[in-house]
């Protein structure tokens, strides 16, 4: 059993990953500000895994307040670092807020493992590393472009950061997970994701206009060049993606990686246009969704896709479930959440 500080833990990835950290039997510290998440997520991350995990508020761009986290937790063995906001339209409009937010954080927690010796850390990265790429699907050694949004530029920074900071310091064993698009929901219904005002993920916007909580979903741009004109994403359930994670930390906790900074791609190695995921939604719903096809969105790249074949090797981890699966559990938590 390792402890495992999870910063971001009361959020979407966050939270599912850390139901699969408790079933492996770890102790789980969740360090987060809340700004998109809630307190309440901690209830269903109890009732699934029957532990409450240790809990602490936290702004982890505030450096004196990172600090004190690091000092009042001792013996952490490893940190899973999620905690960044995460919205590509709009970072656009919020640049600042967004590099502020992200690097800080990211900046402060590498200072706190120094300071406590922890050795390992798992980094949430993301697709939007390789802008738009040149071919599909993407591999591990595809070009890092220059990124399409704010957002996009702060994984990339990241990245960069983590890459020479093990560069110089032997001490510190990194993986970083390229994540596509994560969708759906924990089978209990008891956990997903919880998007505050508007959503900005196709998903939940799918959902809450199902529910009526929309009056109609807007499909951004039907005139890229894919089959059916809209956008095309690798989407993947969101426990295959926590459960890439607990892979990730064996690796590093038991000194399996080959060098000290390491990256994989996180997806199924499929992609799913718009469209395609709208008409999974009322097939496993039965419902006819409201939908118009409006202007493209800021950011949004045609179409990306993993290939997965290295993490499948590396970390011996594979994503099982489908589309419908996606989408059918992503139903079952909105209609959970209005029940409630």
């Amino acid at each position: 059993m390792a402890k495992i500080l999870v910063t971001g833990g009361t959020g979407y990835i966050g939270s599912h990953t850390v139901v699969e950290l408790i079933k492996k039997k770890h102790e789980v510290v969740i360090a987060d500000n809340l700004i998109n998440s809630s307190e309440d997520v901690l209830d269903g991350i109890e009732v699934i895994s029957g532990t409450r995990p240790t809990f602490v508020e936290v702004d982890l761009a505030d450096s004196a307040a990172t600090i004190d986290l690091f000092n009042n937790h001792k013996n952490i063995d490893a940190v899973i670092h999620f905690a960044a906001l995460k919205a590509v339209g709009e970072s656009v409009n919020q640049p600042l807020r967004y590099y502020r937010n992200n690097l800080f954080s990211l900046l402060n927690v590498i200072d706190g493992m120094n300071d406590h010796d922890i050795k390992h850390i798992i980094f949430s990265s993301s697709c939007t590393v390789y802008g738009l790429p040149d071919a599909l699907p993407v591999t591990e050694s595809t070009p890092v472009k220059p990124a399409n949004s704010p957002y996009g530029n702060t994984k990339q920074v990241a990245e960069e950061i983590l890459s020479e900071t093990c560069s110089v310091n032997n001490n510190i064993n990194c993986i970083s997970l390229r994540y596509f698009n994560p969708v759906g929901a924990h089978e209990s219904a008891l956990i997903g994701e919880l998007p505050l005002g508007v959503p900005n993920n196709l998903l939940p916007f799918i959902t809450q206009t199902a529910a009526g909580l929309r009056s109609e979903l807007s499909v951004f741009g039907d005139d890229y060049d894919t089959p059916d004109g809209t956008c095309i994403r690798d989407y993947i359930h969101v426990v295959d993606l926590a459960q890439a994670h607990i892979a990730a930390l064996i690796r590093l906790l038991d000194h399996k990686n080959d060098s000290n900074y390491e990256v994989f791609n996180v997806g199924t190695g499929k992609g799913y246009s718009v469209m395609e995921v709208i008409q999974s939604f009322e097939k496993v719903s039965g419902l006819d969704l409201s939908y118009k096809k409006v202007a493209r969105r800021t950011g949004d790249i045609t179409a990306i896709y993993a290939d997965t074949n290295f993490a499948e090797k590396q970390l011996g981890w594979k994503a099982t479930q489908g589309l419908d699966e996606m989408t059918s559990s992503a139903w079952k938590w909105e209609l959970s959440r209005n029940k409630a």
